[in-house]
């Protein structure tokens, strides 16, 4: 079985205008969102066995907080460009490159993309993956290649407003 994490980044800002779009970082609410929900995932007694990242500051940043949380250096994200603003079909494609060995992985990654992608997962649907939201799903597969053809089980969908 297979267990996969998808995590939009935490809330950013604009604070300098002389920022790209791929250099934004967290502004104060996604600093304290980007912890607080990886403390939620832990609650949950989530095993997370590898952290893939959109190589943006933003996607990055809330990649880390989850990573320092599981106790996993920085250093262990992976990062991958073609999840920065990808299309769903990019999702699939980096899942099914996926080491076998690893059964549990988060990805952290942007919209619209990411809503896309959540949605041709399960049937349950969802209208925005708001930011620092994580979206669970489970797939009786044993080889990540199997993933996009693979029936998918809803486990949760979590965001920090929520409750």
């Amino acid at each position: 079985m297979k267990q996969l994490f998808i995590i939009r980044h935490a809330k950013s800002g604009w604070d300098s205008f002389t920022f790209n779009d791929f250099d934004r970082t967290l502004n104060e609410r996604g600093h304290q969102d980007a912890p607080m929900m990886a403390e939620r995932l832990l609650k949950r007694k989530v095993k997370i066995d590898a952290f893939i990242s959109s190589p943006a500051i933003r996607a990055f940043t809330t990649a880390a907080y989850f990573a320092k949380a599981y106790d996993v250096k920085e250093s262990s994200i992976l990062q991958i460009p073609e999840l920065y603003h990808a299309p769903a079909s990019v999702f699939f494609n980096v899942i099914s490159k996926i080491d076998d060995a690893l059964h549990t992985v988060a990805v952290f990654a942007h919209n619209p993309g990411i809503t896309d992608f959540v949605n041709e997962l399960t049937d349950t649907q969802i209208a925005n993956m708001p930011t620092c939201a994580v979206f669970a799903v489970k797939a009786n597969i044993s080889h990540w290649k199997s993933f996009k053809s693979a029936e998918k089980d809803f486990l949760f969908f979590d965001y920090p407003k929520k409750d």
